[in-house]
């Protein structure tokens, strides 16, 4: 076999650790690990792992305390890694954008402008085949996570807060709304869980909320969603409204996406009538709020695989599932059509092929055509890297109409989320976040294609002229597998962002007025920041 000696000369290669057993270094909480010293690379994960397949001998410590995971998880990830790939030049991503489209165990997890992260399928079979094809300066990638089952339960309730569970008939909830969001949030919840306390919402704040169902998903489910506003008496009798969309779990394993959504809700209901800002945002607008769009993906990855990304629907190819929602929206769909079933980006066979796709795209017509309702602002919520993405995502050619006020408003939710909480996010288009790199003729080549993107089809299509895409955190410590004490700071962010957005809105009386008009609260961006703009794209 051709690669034995390869494998052979890495395996018995010296090591800077003089110890027999080796115990990888740690990361925060000993579940995530990255390894950025110079002992840990890519060698040397493959020499270990190199001893194992030749010599039958493990070199980690598999009674460790941080690897104490589910023998489920433990079966289906094992021998799975994920990679970064700091990807900054045109030759580098350029040779990585056309590995990924032949390479199917690389599952993409991000795409940023200095690096791509992504989880390699049994990297004891792959990684060969992988080092073979990659260029010299990309053969030795960042392990991000080594431990991929020990991460990966770290996210699930333990037993013990399990059995402590919410209810919706919990006499300690009901008697303290305070109590109550402290103990929410305290993990990421079932969808179960999720219906109930929505429910009880309702009920708590009957002015405020009213709970409906936007249609059902592939396996039937209820794709629920709460909207949130102060209605007066003119227009409960039937006066137009004008409306802002919040989404989250378009795709099942960006838990972080779902529990903001939440607590988005929660900081809304509970601050009307005590904070200005909010009173004055749900005095003025309607917030229909869905935390779960992807109802049947979300509780697949609670139940057997948590790095589910797609819906559960059947396609015509048996052992391949599942839709890409983020995909599947009618606005230049077919610019993403040549991904097949087996492919993470796969939208569909034909525009509005996945079902809740449909059901939320429908709805939204409903709205618009029979109840008079105006969508002035539409923020996708989905995880990781920390970016703020605008239209359009189905090509880089085309500029929306108010690029320029789309791009003012998407600093000022930066700048928002910065003083917040001191994070960095950054701001581009959707399109330019996804590019691998730039050709000649302005041609760019992608990891995923852009088409059918719920942020391109709301702004042109429902006239969403504000719609976003917010990767929450983080930038790549945890990626999907993002601990649950980060569930209150995450919403912390978003909801300094969602407030910018209202003052935002109401500053122009959520009317777009044109590139020459801006909010007083946000003032144009000066020279420099247009000039790190489009450095960025």
């Amino acid at each position: 076999m051709r690669l034995q000696p390869v494998a052979l000369a890495l395996a018995l290669a010296p090591s800077t650790n003089a110890a027999a057993t080796w115990i990888e270094p740690t990361h925060r909480a000993q579940v995530s690990v990255q390894h950025n010293n110079h002992d840990y690379s890519i060698l040397t994960w493959f020499r270990d792992a190199a001893v194992e397949v030749f010599f039958g001998k493990r070199l980690r410590d598999d009674d460790a305390e941080a690897r104490k995971t589910n023998p489920e998880i433990a079966m289906r990830h094992r021998d799975d890694i994920v990679l970064r790939f700091n990807a900054t030049t045109f030759e580098q991503r350029r040779a990585l954008a056309e590995i990924t489209k032949e390479f199917q165990a690389l599952d993409i997890w991000t795409i940023a402008h200095e690096y791509v992260d992504a989880r390699l399928f049994n990297a004891k079979r792959y990684m060969p085949g992988l080092v073979r094809k990659l260029p010299d300066s990309l053969k030795q990638p960042e392990i991000l996570i080594y431990d991929l089952p020990s991460a990966i339960w770290a996210t699930f309730p333990n037993a013990e807060k399990t059995t402590q569970g919410f209810s919706s008939s919990s006499q300690s909830v009901k008697t303290s709304r305070e109590g109550m969001g402290n103990l929410f949030f305290k993990d990421y919840q079932r969808l179960s869980v999720i219906t109930s306390w929505m429910r009880l919402l309702e009920a708590m704040f009957p002015s405020l909320t009213e709970m409906t169902s936007i249609g059902k998903s592939f396996e039937g489910r209820d794709i629920h969603a709460l909207r949130v506003g102060a209605r007066n008496e003119v227009e409960e009798e039937g006066g137009s409204r004008k409306t802002i969309l919040v989404t989250g779990g378009l795709h099942g394993r960006e838990w972080i996406s779902t529990s903001t959504v939440t607590y988005l809700i929660w900081s809304m209901v509970t601050a009307h009538g005590k904070d200005p800002m909010i009173t004055k945002l749900l005095d003025k607008f309607d917030i229909v709020f869905i935390p779960i769009v992807n109802p049947d993906g979300y509780e697949y990855t609670w139940q057997t695989n948590r790095l589910w990304r797609k819906s559960r629907q059947e396609t015509n190819t048996e052992h391949c599932p599942g839709m890409d929602l983020d995909h599947a929206f009618g606005y230049e769909w077919a610019t993403n059509k040549n991904s097949g079933p087996c492919s993470e980006s796969y939208g569909g066979d034909s525009p509005f092929h996945a079902v809740e796709a449909s059901e939320l795209a429908q709805w939204a017509r409903n709205q618009t055509s029979q109840n008079g309702v105006k969508f002035v602002g539409f923020l996708d919520l989905h995880s990781y890297s920390q970016q703020i993405l605008f239209p359009y995502s189905y090509t880089c050619a085309a500029q929306p109409p108010n690029l320029e006020n789309l791009m003012e408003l998407g600093v000022g939710l930066a700048k928002a989320i910065r003083l917040s909480s001191g994070e960095a996010y950054t701001v581009t288009s959707a399109c330019e976040g996804a590019v691998a790199y730039r050709g000649k003729d302005n041609d760019n080549s992608r990891m995923e294609g852009g088409g059918g993107s719920a942020i391109d089809w709301f702004y042109h299509e429902l006239g969403a002229k504000y719609s976003y895409q917010i990767k929450l955190r983080d930038t790549g410590s945890y990626g999907f597998l993002l601990p649950a004490d980060h569930i209150v700071p995450a919403g912390e962010e978003v909801l300094s962002a969602l407030k910018y957005f209202g003052d935002f809105l109401l500053g122009n009386n959520g009317i777009e007025k044109g590139s020459t008009e801006h909010s007083p609260q946000s003032p144009r961006p000066t020279a420099g920041q247009w000039r790190d703009l489009k450095r960025r794209r």
